[in-house]
């Protein structure tokens, strides 16, 4: 039993604890929706996580169902269709990385140079407008645009010589489309952030470095972008975090028949086998192993932040 001098700290706690509550219970009135959200829809589902090492039966339920282990994820890791899966996921968001994660950054850069404020208005408005545009409407106009009968770039390409090319049902060009797509749409928002981080940036240091006879190319390089490199870093480990996670509408909406072996990736496939196939469990566990893998993924990659000196998440 803890003696009366051990328990006494932790009532001193807990007392201090419940007065700061009761002192300000306007704002913990305000925290408790956000609170009530993630309890609900993203640590109670946590309890079905469970089916993943069951052969899940609904009449049986969660805890009468046949535990099996880690035999879904392994029949997962040997299926033939695996490497193929796992490559479409990888080689997307790499591409993405690489060619999407610099744009919004360069964007900001770019735009915080303008004098004009009405100007870099305009071009904010203009650039951050696609975030709006839904996915559905987004593949909608890639179809259009891209039909080889009567696309707006197909007809371009006809005009100057050129054959059509059905470029929504060639699997080469998916990952190109879906990449270039991404970009357009979303690079806005999240330019959004970096000039946010800019805005922050002390003015007397362009003042000192106009002094000093610098100009806008090295302000830039010397004051602007070191200025939002913890951001970068932060962004840059999010994005690695989610190297394994795609997004499930865009990929299905764009797949078809003849390009599904470039489309098919885990979140549809997981669609596929989970609510077509209604294998629950199975699709439980490739989740759930895509899940573990992100995290693995965002704490090695903070770690490696941390270690060189870079901000990081913790």
């Amino acid at each position: 039993m803890m003696s009366r001098s051990a328990t006494a700290p932790i009532k001193r706690r807990s007392t201090a604890l419940w007065t700061r509550v009761a002192r300000h219970w306007q704002l913990y009135l305000l925290l408790a929706p956000a609170l009530i959200y993630l309890v609900l829809f993203k640590y109670w589902p946590m309890y079905g996580v469970q089916i993943a090492f069951r052969n899940y039966n609904p009449i049986d339920g969660f805890l009468g169902s046949e535990w099996v282990g880690l035999e879904h994820i392994s029949r997962f890791l040997h299926s033939f269709q695996f490497s193929r899966i796992f490559f479409n996921t990888i080689a997307i968001n790499v591409l993405g990385l690489v060619f999407g994660f610099p744009v919004p950054i360069i964007l900001a850069l770019l735009i915080n140079q303008l004098a004009s404020r009405r100007l870099k208005s305009f071009i904010q408005t203009v650039l951050f407008s696609p975030a709006f545009i839904s996915t559905v409407v987004v593949v909608g106009m890639l179809f259009v645009l891209l039909s080889p009968r009567s696309g707006l770039v197909n007809n371009v390409i006809t005009l100057t010589g050129g054959q059509p090319i059905n470029f929504m049902n060639e699997e080469g060009w998916f990952r190109p489309i879906y990449v270039m797509s991404d970009i357009w749409q979303n690079a806005g928002f999240s330019m959004i952030i970096y000039l946010a981080a800019l805005a922050a940036i002390d003015p007397s240091l362009h003042e000192a470095a106009r002094v000093d006879g610098a100009n806008r190319w090295q302000r830039l390089w010397h004051i602007d972008l070191p200025g939002i490199r913890p951001i970068i870093s932060i962004m840059l480990i999010l994005a690695v975090g989610n190297l394994l996670n795609l997004g499930f509408e865009k990929a299905l909406l764009m797949q078809t028949d003849l390009n599904l072996g470039a489309s098919q990736i885990i979140q549809t496939y997981v669609y596929d086998v989970g609510l077509k196939s209604a294998q629950f469990s199975y699709s439980a566990a490739i989740s759930l192993f895509n899940s573990v893998l992100n995290m693995i993924l965002l704490l090695v990659f903070n770690q490696v932040a941390k270690r060189a000196g870079q901000s990081s998440l913790f």
